[in-house]
This record gives C-alpha cells, structure tokens and sequence, in this order.
C-alpha cells in the first residue's frame, strides 16, 4: 500500500533524506506524494500529483521530516488529498497507510469543536484528534489517544515541530523503525531504510516508538514502555537497486535462477521440518492472493501428482467463508511476498481462534504474517520491487516442489529438478530466445485480448500468464483450463484471436494439443510454450523438460512476454495503474 518515511536526526538534510526514501518506497502507491519538515515551531510542506520521478524539492534545511507516496483509497487523486495532512496549527503533521472506519464520526465531532478541514481524507481526522488532545496531555499521549480511538487497521506516522519529535504506531499495517548513528528513521519497508542503518525495530501490532534524541518503544492502549530490542538486516542496500537494468521487473526476472539455486542448495533441513507439520496435520490448507494463490494452486496439483495428498487450497480472500472446516487440528500455510497482505492476514487470525497451526512461506523478514505464524520460512529472493511479483512466486513454488518431494522421502531428487529448472530458465533468458519472445509481445501487444490456457499444474501457469499480461500491459487476458474452453470461452474466439497454450512435457500433454486444434479451427492464433513444436502452433517458444520444474520454466516464458509488451505499449512495467505491491487494506 502507501509508502511512509520519516527522519529525525543531526543531519540538516531531512527533505533531501526523505525524497530518497520515498523513491525506494513508491512501488507501494504512486498516485500522489508529499513531505513536511520542521522550519522553526511549524511545518512545511509540499504535496504533487503523480509519480515522483526525477521530481526535485524545494523546502528548507532541517533535522525532521516525514513524506509519504499514495495510494488512493478514499477522496481522489488531488495535491490537496495527498499526505502529509496537518493540524490547525501547522505544528502535526501526518502521514497514514490504512482506513479509518469510524473518521466520518470523528470528522463531525472535531468540527463542531472548531477544527478546519480541507480534504476528503479519512487521514485529516488524526493530526487534528492530536491537536486537540495537545491541550491537555504531551505529544506522545496525545498521539496513543489520538491512536486508540481509531478504528480498522492502521499504521501513523506523527511529527511535532515543537517537541522536534516523531511517533509512529501501527496495527495492521508494517512500520519499521531504523536507529543509526544520532538518527532515527521510519517506514513502511526496511528496504528504504537499509542504506542508512541495518539496526532496526520491526513494530508489533499495537506497538508505538517515539523517536527524538533517543527512541522509546511502548505497547498500546495504555502506554506501558517496552524493552528495545533491535534486530539486524542482513541483505545489502545494493539488492534494492536496478543495477544495469532498465526496470526492476526484468532484473528480478533476471535473478529468478540464482533464487532457485539458493533454495536447492540450501532449504533441505527446513523443508523437512515442514514436511513434518504436513504429515501430522489433519487437513493442510494452502492461502494466498494474487500470484501467491496461483502458486498454491500449482502446489495442489503437485502434492497430488508426487506425495498422493489431498492439499487444500483457496483463495485468500475467501478463506473465511471456508473456516467451518477448520480445527486445532488443521495446519494453514501462507504464502505471500509482502508478509503484509490483509486479505491473507485477516483468516489466519480467524484460523488462530481456533488454535489451527500457521506455517508463513514469505519474503519478508518481521511482517505481519511472519510475526503471526507458529512456523516461519524465509523465502530470501531479495526485495521485490516492480509490483507485479516474478521471483517470488518462482521461489513460492520452488519451496512447495521440494515439500512435496520431501513427503516421499525424495528431498534430493528434488534438488537436482530445481538446478535443472534454475539452469534451464537461465538459457529462455539468452538474448535468443528474448529476441524470439519480444517478436511476439509486438504481435500480442496489438490485440484486444489474449487467452491463456493450461492442465493440471499448467493450469495454474494460465493463470499466472494472464495476471502478468493484465497487471503490466493492460491487455484484458483471461486464463483458464483447457478443457472449461468448450463450455462457453470458445465462443469469444475469432480470427486471429491470440492464445497461449501451455504443453510440458506430461500426462495433460494430448489434451491440451486437442484444445489448441479446436482454437485453430476457429481461427485462434496459437502460441504454444512447451518442449516440443507442434503444426498447430502459429509461434514457439521452447520450454526443455525439467519434469516439474517445467512449471516454473514455462510461467517465465510468459513474465518476459508481459515486461516486453509493457515496453511495447510505452508502460512503466514496474508501476501498473492502479495497483500497489502490498494491499494492506481490504
């Protein structure tokens, strides 16, 4: 969701500082961005619609500031909605990632005791709750009052130009404290905070810090203070960067066989353990939203193909309307990239009400879901910063293909199919077989919509093809199983309709040929991904067998299709309209 940075320290670039910090947070929402910095006992600011850019600043030299880029939830994209929000008095300033269910309330009741607003946020309600509670009470109660009252999940980020101070609370959303060398930074992801300090404070839910010459952490709703305890990043600065590359998206797709690798050479012992859980559990469900569902997807199939176990797997969004089924009995695993997710944190706390095991597969260390799950694994694929997710979902995959190998005792088989993948995926990244692929993303680009379809675990790869086409090219794609074509979809087919047609090398491959035949014969133009050419295919891009690892080469054949498309269509595929990296609101 939105991203939120701050700064206070003995440096007198804090605007400079926090500009920065925003540029490395914005794959989090770039509708509109802002930043405030002390000058005297006020606040100044400057506030701009769209995306940052090369977008240069022109506030005062100070030691405190705080910015923030948007994603618009409620009120429009306009200077005045953009973050910070201010107080009266211009001495509180704000910035906010969440909703505040009840702000229409709150709204109504600071009016009617004076207060002015100007925008059509729900964010405006909190520096004027603060100011008023400044009348009676010091900042940092008058910010745990102001919090407290709040209702829906939340992160605030709060400076006072008097006590030279900033607070930050959070429940819900991620907030991460950085403690430096005589500065103190804040924000939403420890990737923009990196550079400055790996020390760092991974604030719990209902946990506030208040950072000035030193940092106070304390627990909410009452106040009480809590011991520090900071953590350490381990990974560098230099991974949040887009080093030779022209986009973050292809230079993470460009990583994907090193973040296979990694997990083959290095994830055994914790893949057994997990292994574990699954065999005591009575009833395993996989969840997760977006691209991380179609990655539970594909585990499915493969627990079934491999292990001969029934998997569960749904939708995130939709787990709490399954929840019947659950017990203490029950083991939830949750894969996502962020740890943040509140469609995927919102039915694990539902499932822990009912003492279930949680298991977090993430790529965040300290997220939300990290730090509510019983059991962690780390996916370690480095920051993901385009916002449609690439190496994530492959290292998802990868973990699932070694548990399920793991389930029947073939741990190493497994290994040795990842290398294979990791080292067949490296060679679809050879300048010729991308020069072969960008030929048909001009094609594809050109189109009014593409189909995609796949069976068994390729169903899955549909899917993910199809996501990866609408986030980053805007080309309405619709991905399905091969044989559902011929109970309505076919018909949408005329001629030179475009499908992608996913064929491994396994037991769905004569069926979904036979598909691709009844698209031709309608006219369909076929692009078929897989390890052998066919004469039904109008174009091919070779997939060599890797057995399962297949799934995961075939699903990069059509990441490089969307990227190209997007460069195509002159789209920016690192920030799709629209759409953020973590969705921490519903």
């Amino acid at each position: 969701m939105c991203g939120i940075f701050g700064y206070v320290g003995n440096k007198q670039q804090a605007a400079d500082i926090v500009l920065e910090g925003l540029k490395l947070l914005e794959y989090r929402g770039y509708d509109s961005w802002g930043i405030a910095v002390k000058q005297g006992k006020k606040l100044v600011y400057e506030k701009h619609v769209g995306k940052i850019g090369d977008a240069k600043i022109n506030l005062p030299q100070s030691a405190l500031g705080i910015g923030h880029t948007r994603w618009a939830t409620h009120g429009g994209v306009t200077e005045k909605n953009a973050h910070p929000h201010m107080d009266c008095t211009k001495t509180i300033a704000v910035v906010h990632n969440g909703i505040v269910e009840n702000f229409q309330e709150l709204k109504e009741e600071l009016i009617e005791k004076g207060h002015k607003f100007i925008s059509e946020t729900d964010t405006e309600v909190i520096p004027h709750l603060v100011e008023e509670n400044l009348k009676h009470e010091g900042f940092s109660s008058s910010v745990r009052d102001a919090f407290n009252l709040l209702k829906g999940l939340n992160a605030v980020v709060i400076a006072n130009a008097v006590s030279k101070e900033i607070v930050a609370a959070k429940t819900g959303s991620p907030l991460i404290c950085g403690i430096g060398d005589e500065e103190l930074l804040v924000a939403s992801d420890a990737s923009a905070i990196v550079k400055h300090t790996k020390k760092v404070i991974f604030l719990k839910d209902n946990e506030m810090v208040i950072m000035g010459k030193d940092v106070q952490l304390l627990s909410l709703p009452e106040g009480k203070k809590l011991e520090v305890k900071p953590e350490r990043i381990t990974w560098s600065f230099e991974i949040s960067t887009k080093g030779d590359f022209s986009d973050f998206m292809i230079k993470e797709i460009h990583e994907q066989p090193n973040v296979i690798r990694n997990i083959a050479e290095n994830y055994s012992s914790q893949v057994e353990k997990l292994a574990k859980d699954v065999q005591r559990a009575k009833g395993t469900f996989f969840i997760g939203a977006g691209t991380a569902s179609y990655a539970a997807l594909a585990g499915t199939y493969m627990f079934s193909k491999i292990a001969k176990k029934h998997i569960n797997t749904s939708v995130a969004s939709e787990f709490n309307y399954l929840e019947d089924f659950l017990t203490k009995d029950s083991l939830i695993i949750a894969l996502s990239q962020s740890g943040e997710t509140i469609d995927v944190v919102e039915p694990l706390i539902r499932a822990k009400e009912k003492g279930c095991k949680i298991i977090a597969i993430t790529n965040t260390l300290g997220s939300t879901i990290y730090r509510m799950a019983d059991c962690n694994m780390l996916l370690n694929a480095g920051p993901e910063k385009a916002v449609a997710s690439t190496k994530a979902y492959i290292a998802k995959v990868s973990v699932i293909l070694m548990l399920a190998y793991s389930l029947v005792g073939q741990i190493e088989k497994a290994r040795n199919i990842l290398l294979k993948t990791a080292d067949e995926i490296r060679r679809l990244l050879s300048k010729k077989t991308v020069d072969q692929i960008k030929t048909i993303a001009k094609a594809l680009s050109k189109t009014k919509n593409i189909y995609a379809i796949g069976r068994g675990a390729s169903y899955s790869s549909a899917l993910e093809a199809a996501l990866k086409i609408k986030e980053v090219s805007y080309v309405p794609t619709e991905g399905l199983a091969g044989g559902e074509l011929k109970h309505g979809t076919i018909a949408l087919i005329s001629k030179g309709t475009p499908c992608i047609v996913f064929a491994p090398q396994d037991e769905t491959y004569g069926s979904i040929i036979s598909n691709a035949i009844e698209i031709k014969s309608r006219g369909g133009m076929i692009i078929g991904i897989g390890f052998k050419k066919e004469e039904v295919f109008d174009h091919f891009i070779e997939v060599k067998d890797v057995d399962s690892g297949s799934y995961m080469a075939q699903v990069v054949v059509a990441q490089l299709l969307a990227y190209n498309m997007a460069i195509e269509l002159r789209l920016d595929p690192d920030k799709p309209r629209n759409l953020a990296k973590s969705v921490t609101v519903k």
